[in-house]
Parts: C-alpha cells; sequence; structure tokens
C-alpha cells in the first residue's frame, strides 16, 4: 500500500467517539491485517489529526510529512500485532507519531519544538468562557512557548486533540495518575496567571 502526502492539510477537531465507532474501526483493524488496502479508509480519516500533532511539536511541514508518513507506514507494519484493549486505535496512532518525534529529537540531539495554532488557543479561552481581548491572546500564546514540554504534552492532547486522561496515560507512557497531574500542575499555573476557568475532568 501506498502512502499518499495531501498538498494542504486542514485544522480538524477531534471528538469524542462512541462504543459503536470504536467497534467499527476495530473490524476494519482485522480487515486490515489481511489486506493492506483496507487500512486506507483509517490513514483518510486520521492523516490530518495526526499531522497536526506532529506540526505542533515540529512547527516543520516537510519534516511531519516525513514522520507523518513513518507513523502510518510502522502502524500498517505492526498492524497484526494490534489487540484492543478498550482505548481507541487513533491512541495507538498518536503514540506511534510521538516515538517517532521523540526518535527524531534523540537523533538530533535538538530540543523540541512545539508551535500551538492560534485558532486553538482561542478555543481555549472560548470553554473557559472568559472575556478576553487580542493583548490577551498574544500573552497566552507566548505563555505557551514557555511552559515545560511535559506540561504542553499534555495540554495538546487534552484540550486540542480532545483525548482522556487514560488515552494520554497510554500515548506518553506514563500512568494515569501522572498525566492527571501533569494536567492539573499545567491548568494550575494558567489559572494563576491568566484567570482561566478550565474544567480539570474530560467528563465534567
Amino acid at each position: 500500500m501506498t502512502f499518499q502526502i495531501p498538498l494542504h492539510y486542514s485544522v480538524v477537531v477531534a471528538k469524542r467517539m462512541t462504543e459503536d465507532e470504536i467497534q467499527y474501526e476495530y473490524a476494519i483493524l482485522e480487515r486490515s491485517k489481511r489486506n493492506a488496502n483496507a487500512f486506507g479508509e483509517l490513514y483518510e480519516k486520521y492523516f490530518d489529526r495526526i499531522f497536526n500533532f506532529i506540526y505542533r511539536q515540529t512547527d516543520d511541514e516537510e519534516l511531519t510529512a516525513d514522520l507523518c508518513q513513518q507513523t502510518f507506514l510502522s502502524a500498517l507494519k505492526n498492524i497484526k500485532r494490534y489487540e484492543f484493549r478498550g482505548i481507541p486505535f487513533s491512541a495507538w496512532l498518536y503514540k506511534i507519531a510521538s516515538n517517532e518525534v521523540n526518535k527524531h529529537y534523540r537523533k538530533k540531539k535538538n530540543d523540541k519544538v512545539f508551535s500551538i495554532e492560534e485558532v486553538r488557543v482561542r478555543e481555549l479561552f472560548e470553554q473557559a468562557n472568559e472575556d478576553w481581548d487580542e493583548e490577551i491572546l498574544q500573552k497566552l500564546l507566548q505563555y505557551f512557548k514557555e511552559l515545560p514540554t511535559d506540561m504542553l504534552q499534555v495540554l495538546e492532547l487534552r484540550f486540542f486533540e480532545d483525548k482522556d486522561f487514560k488515552e494520554i496515560a497510554f500515548i506518553l507512557d506514563i500512568t494515569e495518575s501522572g498525566a492527571k497531574m501533569r494536567t492539573y500542575r499545567a491548568l494550575d499555573r494558567l489559572r494563576k496567571n491568566f484567570n482561566l476557568r478550565i474544567k480539570y475532568d474530560v467528563k465534567e
């Protein structure tokens, strides 16, 4: 199977999957284990999301395209080893993508770069139901750049990718309690500096 990189990518808003949707994807995965072409449906569905996820950590479109390509090739190569354990397939893709990004930075011995889209920060303000203006927005964008990598990772996955703590823990290879603690620390800093009222729990 050959993957083609789209010339343009779009910002995709992630949404929570229903149990039926998760089971439907699992059925596609089972078919993909026998026929690689079946994997194309999942590739089309998740390409933009994985691309954007990687791009926020590289701020380099060419590098992102390479790492995104490698992510899907690795997923297809290891598809027969995939087992459904109550976590959506997308979390497995995000985990592979995260590993590819980390592998790149270890090889290059560079610090990871985070580039949060302004549209996502605007959404964060709207979710917090706060009064804000452009000056505050620009300060928050700059503030995100100064946060530690571990905090940025959980904020990205929690608010920009709509992942719950179980998925975040799986993707980052940490405990669920560790994922919650990182999120709490990051949100506390945002609350103290910008008076944002953002809920901790996905279910709140």
